[in-house]
């Protein structure tokens, strides 16, 4: 039984490693070198995650860490150690609770922030809005407590090199697509060469979620480069100030063209601005605002 625990507790020490980098537990000491490594989950193994598509199942949360003032790092078990979500990526999954009115179910979509091949727990980030009915109430769960997920539904096909560069504009946890997205690119060698930049807008500095890791990445791979757009910046920053506007678009993405996609995610005041809303889950719609009068196409813009 020994000689098993320590067999177990060695092949959970790259996992623990990745989780700490990804999830901004405060530990900035940890090295990315993880990223390097491939995922081991396989198509077959990802098919049988804990997840279902069609059926909602439940999972007990087990810790909480504050991340930022209003947002925090949820980690649910998953039924077994040796378990895998079953998460492709780009693939969120939804959860839902009776918390509506007359306790009518609300359901809402997140994107966790474990990679793909953690096995035993999955995390999310979430962050909590004063009118965010789903937020609030898993904001008021202690560890224990267990909420209802379904999934995986997939949002965008990612390959290697599929692109020659990804663009990406991310406000607040709008960033777990995207993170998703990078971490899966920069695990594959093949994908050296292709360009991935992220703009992230947020209010405050503080409000900056998961930035040791973002700023880790960003130096230990060249092809991947982040720009920070702050609304309120404070006296010192280096960053953009405002809001992410047609110059930082032209400076900082890949121009229009056949072999670049931008993709965006953030709160839907953002989304009107810079390239429309979906017109539904499955339904892109057009593209509009600033990304439509810069002469991209519905073809070249994915909306989370």
């Amino acid at each position: 039984m020994a000689l098993k625990s320590l067999v177990h507790s060695f092949r959970s020490l790259t996992s623990f490693k990745a989780v700490i980098a990804t999830a901004g537990v405060g530990i900035t000491s940890v090295s990315v070198m993880w990223m390097k490594r491939r995922s081991f989950v396989s198509a077959e193994q990802a098919a049988s995650g804990a997840l279902h598509p069609k059926e909602f199942r439940w999972f007990k949360l087990s810790e909480v860490q504050r991340i930022s003032h209003n947002t925090a790092r949820y980690r649910f078990e998953l039924p077994n150690p040796d378990d895998v979500l079953g998460l492709t990526v780009a693939s969120c999954l939804v959860v839902r609770a009776p918390i509506g009115e007359n306790e009518k179910y609300v359901v809402r979509p997140y994107t966790p922030i474990t990679l793909i091949d953690q096995r035993g727990f999955f995390d999310l980030l979430v962050k909590t809005y004063p009118q965010g009915v789903m937020s609030k109430h898993i904001a008021s769960l202690t560890p224990g407590d267990k909420l209802e997920f379904q999934g995986p539904f997939k949002k965008i096909d990612v390959a290697p090199n599929m692109k020659k560069h990804i663009g990406m504009i991310a406000g607040g946890t709008g960033l777990t697509p995207m993170l998703q997205v990078v971490r899966e690119l920069l695990l594959r060698a093949e994908s050296s060469n292709m360009l991935l930049t992220l703009v992230f807008a947020n209010v405050t500095e503080d409000d900056i979620l998961l930035r040791d890791q973002l700023d880790q990445l960003a130096e230990q791979h060249k092809n991947f480069s982040v720009h920070y757009v702050l609304e309120k910046p404070p006296a010192k920053w280096q960053g953009s100030t405002g809001y992410v506007t047609a110059n930082i678009i032209n400076k900082y993405l890949p121009s229009p063209g056949s072999d670049i996609v931008i993709m965006v995610c953030g709160p839907p005041p953002m989304m009107k601005a810079i390239s429309g809303d979906k017109v539904s889950p499955r339904e892109q719609g057009e593209v509009e605002g600033l990304l439509k009068d810069l002469g991209y196409t519905k073809d070249m813009v994915f909306k989370f």
